[in-house]
């Protein structure tokens, strides 16, 4: 092999970790492609210069990790509407939004090869992503390349700079907030239950029917339903089910995609009768917490640029 391909075949093969390391650092697919990016075009630049003191993943992953922090410096905690305010006091149309950089992002599958679905699912889940925003970002990359990925504690200090015995009481601080976090409060239990194939299609099955009373009645009764970018979310069946009605006019016609996100997790793509032209046009990305199979919580990411991200069509047909 020529020195020329060298670092593109072995950054290749770690891409798709890489990016799921960026993707749990940043809380954004964007954010995580544009930092690993930037990492090739660092190793590209820099490959001349490795001289094999360390593996070239540890050399990988402490550009990475210099590039998510850098960015973290800057950056707003980003979270859920339900992390920002109560539930809905009047349930009118949402108009409010804010920026993309203030949410949490679903992100497709790094992979197609099954055997590289990566280390522990369940810090993939959105709520996990989230719960990771709380920690400090050095604290953030410690216990996910220490608990997710599997790395000694000399390895990681090497990779971010710091001594392994302040890894060691990093690593303690991280634990004990996200510990803390997720007693106090029901929002960051990372122990949801995937919707099973029959919910789903009840969901869906309701939802482009458009029968309020099938789709409220597979809620819990204080089930919930979040759209970022708009704050606003909905609490309760009453709450939903005027919503749904507030709503119709926008939603009815809609047709949904089955898709999954975030390490496997099953999830819908929403399409909706486009107001100008024939077919159906992208909306938002549905993703079911449930619990005692019932839904729990409803998050519909409106972010049309994600469908492409998804790899899911521009259109499709009624």
């Amino acid at each position: 092999m020529n020195e020329t391909a060298q670092p593109l075949r072995l950054f290749d093969d770690l891409k798709p970790e890489l990016t799921s390391y960026c993707y749990r650092m940043l809380g954004s697919i964007d954010d995580a492609d544009d930092a690993v990016q930037e990492t090739f075009i660092r190793v590209w630049q820099g490959w001349d210069a490795f001289r094999q003191e360390s593996s070239f993943k540890t050399w990988v992953y402490r550009i990475a990790s210099n590039l998510c922090l850098d960015k973290l410096r800057q950056a707003k905690r980003r979270v859920r509407p339900i992390d920002l305010s109560g539930p809905a006091q009047t349930i009118v149309e949402p108009r409010e939004v804010l920026p993309d950089e203030s949410w949490i992002w679903p992100a497709p599958d790094f992979s197609n090869q099954p055997e590289q679905v990566f280390f522990r699912r369940d810090t993939l889940h959105i709520c996990f992503v989230t719960l990771l925003q709380l920690l400090p970002p050095r604290q953030r990359a410690a216990i996910l390349l220490k608990d997710v990925f599997e790395w000694s504690a000399k390895e990681i200090a090497e990779t971010l700079g710091m001594s392994p015995a302040a890894v060691n009481s990093a690593l303690q601080r991280a634990r004990a907030t996200l510990e803390r976090e997720q007693q106090s409060s029901d929002a960051f239990s990372v122990n949801e239950e995937a919707p099973d194939q029959e919910l789903l299609a009840r969901y869906v099955e309701a939802f482009e029917q458009f029968d309020i009373n099938a789709l409220v009645a597979l809620f819990h009764e204080e089930g919930q339903m979040s759209m970022p970018p708009f704050p606003m979310w909905v609490r309760g069946k009453e709450d939903l089910f005027q919503f749904f009605t507030l709503t119709r006019g926008h939603c009815e016609g809609s047709r949904f995609l089955p898709i999954s996100a975030n390490g496997g997790y099953p999830a819908l793509a929403q399409y909706m009768p486009d107001k100008e032209a024939d077919g159906l046009v992208p909306w938002g990305i549905h993703m079911l917490e449930v619990r005692d199979n019932k839904i729990l919580h409803v998050q519909n990411f409106i972010h049309q640029k994600l469908f492409s991200r998804f790899g899911l069509p521009e259109r499709i047909h009624r």
